[in-house]
């Protein structure tokens, strides 16, 4: 293994009249690779038990050997969940950074929560994954040691709480400048009308006429509980229910376009059909 010099500023007092700092070399000598395990192989998550455990993860201190001896910094370490396959590089890869501890806890709730609504796996109807996690250890943001082992642990979540709350009537229309009725609130019909797919997602179908900015309204003449843009570009982002500006662009060009807002994960997609 590479040497790592860390380089330790020591004072040295000369005479009566001051003194001079003098470097003193420290070498990395080694670790041992964290170890990791798990409480349980077969997470329960069930609506009603958000505050239960479900699942703790522990490893093994790596012992950064220097040498002055085993080093007394504090070491930080990252934990990593992704599905099974993914080898840490996929893009529903969960990291999260713990100081110090040498393990962590979920309960349901948020073991729940970190599956459905940051990893973006599908959850309806519910199935069953196949998860990985492992640990990554370093100290002062350098010499990083990836645990000897990855843990396996089997899950099947269930939706949790939308990001986005929903439509109270199940009703969504589309406004403004980038849509056919222009910003008046008495030109919405039909045609301007969401499709309910489920409880949480709504699509649309509809000819834009290019350019503007549209928001999304649940109730007509009401503007105090509508949708709005939160980060993106035309064609996908995040949203929110929020009575402020801005509006979410509307696509360049004029055209066909299936415009899908998913409350569940607080996103959107336009697409040029």
């Amino acid at each position: 293994m590479k040497k790592v010099i860390f380089y330790m500023a020591l004072p040295l007092l000369v005479g009566v009249v001051g003194c001079n700092k003098v470097e003193n070399k420290i070498y990395f000598e080694g670790s041992s690779s964290p170890i990791i395990s798990a409480s349980t192989e077969n997470v329960m998550l069930e609506a009603g038990d958000e505050s239960k455990t479900a699942i703790t993860f522990n490893w093994t201190n790596p012992e950064y050997r220097f040498t002055t001896g085993i080093s007394s910094q504090d070491v930080s370490y990252t934990l990593e969940i992704d599905t099974l396959g993914g080898n840490f590089k996929s893009g529903a890869k969960f990291s999260t950074a713990i100081s110090k501890d040498l393990f962590k806890t979920y309960t349901v709730g948020q073991l729940n929560a970190i599956l459905g609504n940051t990893m973006l796996l599908q959850l309806e109807p519910r199935r069953e994954y196949s998860l990985e996690a492992r640990v990554i250890s370093s100290i002062n943001g350098a010499v990083q040691v990836v645990s000897s082992n990855k843990v396996i642990f089997k899950a099947r979540p269930f939706p949790p709480p939308p990001k986005v709350a929903v439509p109270d009537a199940g009703t969504l229309w589309i406004i403004g400048n980038a849509a056919p009725s222009g910003w008046n609130m008495n030109g919405l019909n039909d045609a301007q009308k969401f499709t309910k797919v489920s409880n949480t997602l709504y699509q649309l179908t509809l000819n834009l006429p290019g350019g503007g900015n549209y928001k999304l309204v649940q109730t007509i003449g009401v503007w105090g509980t509508q949708y709005r843009y939160l980060a993106g570009t035309w064609d996908g982002g995040t949203f929110e229910k929020r009575d402020a500006d801005p509006g979410f662009d509307g696509p360049p060009a004029a055209g066909t376009y299936k415009m899908t807002f998913d409350f569940q994960l607080g996103r959107y997609t336009v697409v040029k059909q």
